[in-house]
């Protein structure tokens, strides 16, 4: 089906309103979430076992381990995910404590109690970093391995299922800039039925994205996704607009006129500073958000050194299918 040929019904009201937030309505209280003592001694616990028998850390499996607290904390993360702010912050492990394998175990171990922790990367990579890498921007290189800033994005556009929830466990934290910046989608959606309907359905239908190399050499560079899907009462959102524009490119199909306009309309709301809410993530600090109804981005910073200063290990949960990329169940 044509994107011409696809019908879209807009709901008549605005949607997920306790998700439909502005700048002025929340409050870093409204995303921190203190760590508990005891889940630090659970935590010493598993990391005094991993130093007396080492292993993999993608095998571990929470339930190896006594964990109730840590268990607790993850089960209020993803109450804030799943009806709140959509953002939940940890505040905060401490990493100097532990030595760097027994930090990016704490990190899976957390992550999985959240669910299915899934491939990054084509070749299966689970446990991500996101730090400088020294490399150029350019086809393959994402923004996440350099210093350069981002524009607001969700991750994983591209992907037949994005991931439901991405976590960021910072190790270590930039020397200057690196800011985070944190804004519903679920808004903008609310405020473009409002200004301009017909806009709004033109995200209804698909876009080219840019697969970002992310597949078989022999297969398609570009998958086709819209931007809002709405069922069941919840609505879903994927947005990175440089990964439609490029896709479009790569597809050799011109993006077209009403794509253009709505994709700049959305732009404007998400980025009007009245939209979104920023800070800084502290080292020790764990950062959780909703992906499919929210999105993210950063600042530029700047650090000792190419793989110096700043260092997040980033985690990607998506229950649906198989735990590898794409993860179709049908594949």
């Amino acid at each position: 089906m044509s994107v011409d040929q696809v019908t879209v019904q807009l709901t008549p009201e605005d949607i997920e309103l306790k998700k439909s937030w502005k700048r002025e309505s929340i409050s870093p209280e409204s995303w921190l979430i203190p760590l508990p003592g005891d889940c630090v001694a659970e935590l010493d616990e598993v990391a005094a076992s991993l130093r007396a028998t080492p292993r993999p850390v993608d095998s571990l499996k929470p339930e190896e381990f006594s964990l109730p607290a840590c268990a607790a904390l993850m089960a209020a993360v993803r109450t804030k995910l799943e009806t709140d702010t959509g953002l939940a912050v940890v505040d905060r492990f401490p990493v100097e404590r532990y030595g760097h394998v027994e930090n990016v175990a704490i990190g899976w171990l957390l992550a999985s109690m959240l669910g299915q922790l899934v491939a990054q990367k084509a070749n299966g990579l689970r446990l991500y970093d996101v730090k400088d890498s020294g490399q150029a921007l350019g086809y393959g290189v994402r923004r996440s391995v350099t210093n350069l800033g981002q524009p607001f994005h969700t991750d994983g556009g591209w992907l037949w299922k994005a991931p439901a929830f991405v976590g960021l466990f910072c190790l270590e934290s930039a020397r200057e800039g690196g800011l985070s910046r944190f804004t519903s989608l679920v808004t903008a959606h609310n405020e473009l039925r409002r200004r301009r309907p017909e806009l709004l359905a033109r995200l209804y239908r698909p876009f080219h994205w840019d697969r970002q190399g992310e597949h078989a050499p022999d297969a398609p560079r570009v998958s086709t996704q819209p931007v809002y899907e709405y069922a069941g009462g919840t609505l879903a959102a994927r947005y990175y607009e440089d990964y439609i524009v490029n896709g479009s490119r790569m597809a050799g199909a011109q993006l077209d006129d009403e794509g253009r306009q709505a994709l700049e309309a959305m732009r404007q709301i998400v980025d009007d500073p009245a939209s979104w809410v920023e800070f800084r993530i502290e080292k020790g600090q764990l950062q959780y958000l909703n992906n499919r109804q929210f999105a993210h981005s950063r600042t530029a910073f700047t650090d000792a050194g190419p793989g110096q200063g700043r260092h997040m290990l980033r985690l990607w949960n998506r229950d649906e299918g198989t735990w590898h990329l794409e993860g179709r169940p049908d594949a």
